[in-house]
């Protein structure tokens, strides 16, 4: 009877830990977002994270935005079956999606404002922070549609190639400024899970 008991209790226990583990996703603190750091310029990153021309098959139109979060790329579709792939930081498990946007609003070196969520995870965080080189936003951003996710900066480029973010899409500073010169306000944004076949 009392290795029934036993067994039984292990069961409840990992019930809870399966149905909980939604919400220790919504627990877990943002990293990377570390106000009044400034990002080391000199960080060289891996050559598979580094702004390069490459070829891309697609059916979407040259000047089309696609971001593929299992791949960690996001590219600007160019003419020629090439694009342009740059590395970037997710959402991490839990904080990542997929969807069809626009970009509505562009800023250089944009104030930062954690919405609600955000500050209930990191009570810690600030309410507000003016754009600098110490923002988290880094050196630009790109607002995604009507949502709270955009494509911006980083003072963290360590974290580019990772899975870190609540939802938004990061670059180091210099990719992120060149993305920011190529593409206005109205750009396409397909953002998927999985790679186009």
């Amino acid at each position: 009877m009392t290795d029934f008991r036993r067994l039984t209790g292990a069961f409840v226990a990992a019930i809870g830990l399966i149905l909980s583990a939604p919400q220790a996703f919504a627990q877990q603190p943002d990293r990377g977002d570390e106000p009044g750091l400034i990002a080391d310029d000199s960080y060289e990153l891996d050559p598979e994270w580094q702004k390069q021309v490459v070829y891309y098959r697609t059916t979407e139109a040259p000047g089309t935005v696609i971001i593929s979060t299992s791949e960690r790329h996001l590219y600007l579709v160019q003419p020629g079956g090439r694009a342009i792939r740059y590395g970037i930081g997710v959402g991490r498990d839990g904080f990542q999606w997929q969807g069809l946007v626009q970009i509505t609003n562009k800023k250089e070196w944009p104030d930062w404002t954690p919405p609600p969520e955000m500050i209930q995870r990191q009570p810690y965080l600030p309410r507000f922070m003016a754009g600098g080189p110490g923002n988290p936003l880094g050196a630009r951003a790109m607002y995604l549609g009507t949502t709270v996710y955009r494509i911006h900066g980083t003072n963290r480029p360590d974290t580019i190639g990772t899975k870190v973010s609540s939802g938004c899409f990061r670059l180091v500073n210099h990719d992120v400024a060149d993305l920011y010169d190529r593409v206005p306000v109205g750009t396409k944004v397909v953002i998927r899970q999985k790679p186009e076949l």
